[in-house]
Formats: structure tokens, C-alpha cells, sequence
């Protein structure tokens, strides 16, 4: 089995694991990424590696502006090769897309991470800077999905853009009523972010014809989700192990 480092860019953090024998392990995440935390991200490649022997680095990154900087980093750290995830590369699944450059590398490492674990066919909800849908049909094909934004997005929008509302803090059990500002607002995230999963896998599943198998992943999956009555598994580094299974099959 191959021993690799995992890099999962995201907008407003990033997760950095070991990929080996199938298993994520040694997961930081560091919030703000590369440009404001290059030595946090440094730590967090040296914290995966473990002074082990890598066959390398797989990068997955919807920030396309600092992939130069992280493969630089990663090649100074650990001294590795390092493949940038795309849709071109061989992978669990088929990609069947319009336009296959313009799906995001998080994307793709879910539906191959979660095809590998769950089999189809599958919708994983992945709750980031955006909520993401990504569905793989029974012949594991990948044929798109759905974008909301996030619950990040949401909130800070209403502190940022009112002149009352302030910025919540999304954990903590949800009260019956909101008996105050912050707790109408995180009534509206959970039980609203809830409605919104219920309501587009409903559609998914009617308009695909199917039903699928629910996997969340990403920050805010379990928070959102906790005692919604909805089928789901949670699996919160399923980005990662995707990342790990795609190195795999490219370097196999």
C-alpha cells in the first residue's frame, strides 16, 4: 500500500493528513491557509509525514492561485513528488461532465472517497465555505450535483452586511425558540441547513430516479445534521481519503 501526504485546499482553511494503508491519520487543519500561515502549513506537512518514508504528496486545492506555493513547500519539507488533483487523472469513478476542468478537486476526491467506502450510487454533502452535492450514479459515474452556500457564508454575511446582527458561533445544541439574537440566528443555520439537505436530496433522488446513500463530510456536517431524522453516515475526513485514493490509482 502507498504512503502519501493529503492536501486538501480549501477558501478559508485547509486539511493536511497522512494517507496509508487506506486510513487517514495525523489530520491538522489550519485556517487561513498558505498566504497567512505558510509556517502552520509547513508544521501541519511535517506532522503528516512523521519523518517517514512518502511516495508523495497529493494536492487537491480549489485555490488555484497557491498551488505553486504549496507544491514548493511540500517538495522543501518533505522532498517529494507532488500531483495536483483534476479531472483528467484516473480515478474510482467516471467523470461525465460538460466541462470537466471546472469541477473542483474536493468534489472529485469525495465521490472517489466515498465510492470507495460506500459504493453507489451516492450523494456526499460536503459543508465547507460552500455546501456541495456531488452525486455518483450505480455505474459510478459522476455527473454533477448541487452548490448552496455555506453556513459560514450565511451567518457572517448577516454580522458583516446589518448593523445588529452579530457574528454566532455555530455549535451548541439548538434551542426550542430563540430567545435572543444569537440563538434565533443559530436556529435559522441548523434547522434552515437542515431543510436545505432534506429538500435538494429529495430532488436528486427524484430527478435521478433513485435512492442514494447520504454521506456528509466537512465542518459543519455534524452540528447541521445532528438529530435531523435524515439517513446519513458522517464521515468527516472523507475529502482526505478521497485525495489518498486518487493518489493510488495515479501513481499505481
Amino acid at each position: 500500500m502507498m504512503r502519501m501526504v493529503v492536501v486538501d485546499v480549501g477558501n478559508t482553511s485547509t486539511g493536511v493528513g497522512l494517507y496509508e494503508n487506506g486510513r487517514v491519520s495525523r489530520v491538522s487543519h489550519v485556517k487561513g491557509g498558505i498566504a497567512k500561515e505558510p509556517e502552520r502549513c509547513a508544521e501541519a506537512l511535517r506532522k503528516a509525514a512523521h519523518g517517514k518514508t512518502l511516495d508523495g504528496v497529493v494536492l487537491g486545492s480549489v485555490v488555484p492561485r497557491v498551488n505553486a506555493a504549496w507544491t514548493r513547500l511540500a517538495r522543501r519539507e518533505l522532498g517529494c513528488r507532488v500531483l495536483t488533483v483534476n479531472a483528467g487523472l484516473p480515478m474510482d469513478v467516471t467523470v461525465d461532465y460538460p466541462d470537466p476542468a471546472t469541477i473542483g478537486a474536493d468534489r472529485l476526491a469525495d465521490a472517489c472517497g466515498g465510492v470507495r467506502r460506500y459504493g453507489a450510487p451516492l450523494i456526499v454533502a460536503d459543508f465547507g465555505t460552500a455546501l456541495t452535492f456531488d452525486v455518483v450514479t450505480a455505474d459510478r459515474r459522476y455527473v454533477g450535483g448541487v452548490i448552496t452556500p455555506g453556513l459560514p457564508l450565511m451567518t457572517d454575511y448577516l454580522y458583516e452586511r446589518t448593523a445588529l446582527l452579530p457574528r454566532v458561533e455555530l455549535e451548541g445544541p439548538c434551542p426550542k425558540l430563540g430567545r435572543s439574537t444569537q440563538q434565533a440566528m443559530r436556529i435559522g443555520a441548523q434547522i434552515g441547513y437542515r431543510g436545505i439537505v432534506r429538500e435538494i436530496v429529495a430532488y436528486l433522488s427524484a430527478s435521478q430516479g433513485c435512492a442514494f446513500t447520504l454521506v456528509a463530510t466537512g465542518g459543519y456536517a455534524g452540528w447541521a445534521l445532528k438529530e435531523s431524522g435524515m439517513a446519513f453516515t458522517l464521515d468527516p475526513e472523507l475529502t482526505l481519503f478521497g485525495l489518498g485514493c486518487i493518489g493510488e490509482r495515479a501513481w499505481a
